[in-house]
């Protein structure tokens, strides 16, 4: 008897070894230190199994036994997607990036029967070199584990990764002749890698200190050890022939072309020409020097002559350009792969490339349409939602919840889809369009919509309160209707560029328009959402929510009262201007106060946490400026500029010491064009550049105004509130009683 159940212990352990075996990228210590991190008090109510995938797909389950919570999975972001999803759904609680309801019960509650979800997308992808500055720029590793542990938990498993770039060009470079002083003056100050590695600056908002670069080596093999033992498959950076313009100094004999200057954002760029013999050499160099100090998996990205034109025009230059850096990358690395975003993609590059080895990245989806889905290449359909993180609530929530679906089913159309991807150009906004995007990671079909936010409200909140339900109710008819599409462009007057007629803040942005929904329908939002029960209002999540709600009214209201201003100064009707201006000034004030109470908005936390990472005077004013620069004017003063106002942030700080006081420089000068007879005074003729916005050498106060931006940038201020002051619902309440009345007139 004893031999017999030593036999049969034998064949189960065996049984468990193989199936442990089969499950890939599985590390169970990885999944225990997810738990202590994520649930410190509950880890040990969980009990973690390793189960094979299911036909080659990553699969998950939930069940109880013993009185434990058992997760199941394939691999550790799969046990973490189980563990997200058992949160969510059984305990109803939530971890997001503006705020957080974790308020678990002491014995954490048993699953009547067993769930399992098996998802239909290889690969799941995140991030946009973008969203590295946008919103990442002064991270340190605390945020990136919590990230990272968002990542997981959300399904991600082929995540961009591109910290410490600066510490692989450096290296590469001196292989090639230049010293640290002219590398360090290549690279580009720390709020704008995202652009270099996407080949379109260099040199802006510099020298790049040593310091920057020591740290980012640290910083970047943390998260990349943590990303692996996740069982991620990050993507790192491939070589493309973008150089230096100095390289030519001491390769004369190379084939180093200029290439136009971007967007009017700093000087020329320098491509090497793949035919060249220098590319192969340059490219074997960066790649070895990347791996050493970062290993691989394999995966390069490689966007060559991203938003700009080829130095050479032609489908054979184009042909050999594809075909040199996929030879120049599998003779370092055989198993190299291309990941190629499809923003500036071009034909002939994409099928100089085997399809087995490249993957397309369709941002938002739209690419695939016109390209027979990438040439028969395999391709991830993505979402990007947000455009240099302005603070609009906003998003076709049926749409995103529509999009993998309707993709994954029409395969004859998307053929070779091979995953989904999260492309944001920033982050910490709108949590209920990205909870959703990741969320259909393991479903085949479309969730009713209502019933999923149902069940994103109850764990956001911890209970869903019927008055709750109706707010966002409201919002689904509204910011999250299907009026517009995934991507927001809704801006507000008030981080515009001041003229008597706005058209929009950012270059491809536009003020918020009641096309999208009627501004006095949101308000009734608010004021349902502040006869929450008082548990509700005790979280967090529903404290954030509500401050973006009040925000989104006001941010709105601003661009009628604007508009008034506008007209009541070219009818020539000084009271109302007067009464007009006095009125967007002060809803300015409330507006800033308003956000003042939350941490999500704080100008003040983005430029001390800037200055935080220097050691010295010199490189905390550098990264300071960096940080204002980024969110404003862009790029260094240029009369051409374009990139101004591109983030268009609604950001207490940022209101009261940026947009206000343009906004007050040209009410003041307008008064005094009151003095002058009507035929003299200041019109509006002709000023707007293509992009609808007084550009910096408009009229004699754009020439000002935009000197004025950049001093604002250049010079290192006072820095505003670093901490949430003011009690958020009851200065909702109080903005709430005092601009209701307002808009209610406004819009009637």
């Amino acid at each position: 008897m004893k031999l017999r159940l030593r036999v049969i212990t034998f064949v189960v352990l065996n049984i468990l070894a193989v199936s442990f075996a089969q499950a890939q990228n599985f590390n169970s210590r990885a999944v225990e230190g997810l738990l202590h991190r994520v649930v410190p008090a509950h880890a040990n109510q969980f009990t973690i199994a390793a189960i094979p995938a299911d036909n080659g797909q990553d699969v998950f389950e939930i069940e109880s036994g013993k009185g434990q919570i058992i997760l199941r999975g394939n691999s550790v972001v799969s046990v973490a997607s189980a563990l997200n999803w058992y949160l969510k759904y059984f305990c109803h609680v939530q971890r997001s990036w503006c705020g957080d309801q974790m308020h678990l019960p002491v014995r954490l509650p048993l699953v009547p029967q067993k769930i399992r979800q098996v998802t239909p997308y290889a690969k799941r992808s995140y991030l946009n070199y973008c969203t590295f500055n946008y919103s990442m720029s002064w991270w340190n590793w605390e945020r990136w584990e919590q990230e990272i542990d968002w990542m997981a938990m959300h399904g991600i498993n082929m995540p961009l990764a591109t910290t410490g770039q600066e510490a692989v060009w450096q290296n590469t470079l001196r292989r090639f002749g230049m010293n640290d002083d002219e590398i360090r003056a290549f690279l580009v100050g720390p709020a704008y890698q995202a652009w270099q590695w996407m080949t379109n600056i260099e040199g802006i908002y510099g020298p790049l200190p040593q310091q920057w670069i020591n740290r980012s080596i640290t910083l970047g093999k943390k998260i990349l050890q943590r990303e692996r033992e996740l069982g991620m498959t990050p993507i790192l950076q491939g070589f493309t022939g973008y150089v230096p313009t100095t390289l030519k100094q001491h390769h004369p004999q190379a084939n180093i072309m200029e290439k136009p200057v971007w967007f009017s954002v700093g000087g020329p760029t320098a491509q090497l020409d793949p035919m060249d013999p220098l590319f192969s050499k340059m490219a074997k160099a960066f790649i070895e020097e990347q791996t050493r100090l970062f290993g691989t998996n394999h995966i390069y990205a490689a966007d060559p002559f991203h938003e700009g034109k080829p130095p050479v025009s032609g489908d054979d230059y184009l042909t050999a350009v594809g075909k040199k850096i996929y030879e120049a990358t599998i003779a370092v690395d055989p198993e190299a792969i291309i990941a190629m975003q499809t923003w500036s993609m071009r034909k002939p590059i994409v099928e100089a490339i085997p399809s087995d080895r490249i993957i397309m990245l369709d941002l938002n989806s739209q690419k695939w349409k016109g390209s027979q889905a990438f040439w028969g290449r395999p391709w991830l359909a993505g979402i990007i939602q947000n455009f240099g993180g302005n603070t609009a609530m906003g998003g076709n929530l049926n749409e995103v919840l529509a999009r993998f679906p309707r993709l994954l089913n029409d395969k004859e159309e998307t053929r070779n889809l091979s995953g989904i991807g999260m492309f944001p150009e920033a982050i910490g906004h709108n949590p209920v369009i990205f909870e959703a995007a990741s969320e259909m990671a393991w479903y085949r079909q479309q969730p009713d919509t209502k019933e999923w936010l149902y069940g994103y409200l109850r764990a956001r909140y911890g209970r869903l309160d019927h008055t709750v339900q109706e707010a966002w109710d409201l919002l689904l008819k509204t910011v999250y209707g299907q009026q517009t599409g995934v991507e927001t462009f809704r801006e507000s007057a008030i981080c515009a560029r001041p003229a008597l007629v706005v058209y929009g803040a950012s270059p491809n942005g536009a003020l918020n328009s009641q096309k999208n929904y009627s501004f006095a329908s949101l308000w009734p939002a608010v004021k349902l959402l502040l006869t929450a029960s008082e548990t509700t209002k005790k979280a967090d999540t529903y404290k954030y929510d509500l401050v973006d709600l009040m925000r989104q009214c006001l941010a709105d209201l601003a661009i009628p009262i604007q508009a008034n201003m506008g007209e009541a100064y070219m009818n020539n009707q000084q009271d109302s201007f007067a009464f007009y201006s006095r009125q967007f000034l002060e809803l300015m004030n409330d507006f800033d106060r308003l956000l003042g109470t939350r941490k999500e908005f704080l100008l003040g936390k983005w430029l001390s946490d800037a200055r935080a990472i220097g050691t010295t005077t010199a490189e905390k004013d550098l990264y300071e400026k960096n940080a204002r620069g980024l969110i404003t004017i862009w790029g260094p003063y240029d009369s051409s500029a374009i990139q101004f106002d591109y983030s268009a942030r609604q950001w207490n700080g940022l209101v009261r010491t940026f947009y206000k006081p343009r906004w007050e420089k040209f009410i003041t000068m307008l008064n005094d064009e009151f003095k002058k007879q009507p035929e003299q005074r200041y019109k509006e003729n002709n000023i707007n550049h293509r992009f609808r916005r007084p550009r910096n050498n408009a009229n004699d106060f754009y020439r000002m105004i935009s000197k004025w931006e950049s001093d604002w940038v250049t010079h290192p201020g006072i820095i505003t509130q670093t901490i949430p002051s003011g009690n958020e619902l009851q200065t909702v309440q109080q903005l709430y009683n005092k601009w209701q009345q307002i808009a209610k007139t406004v819009y009637h």
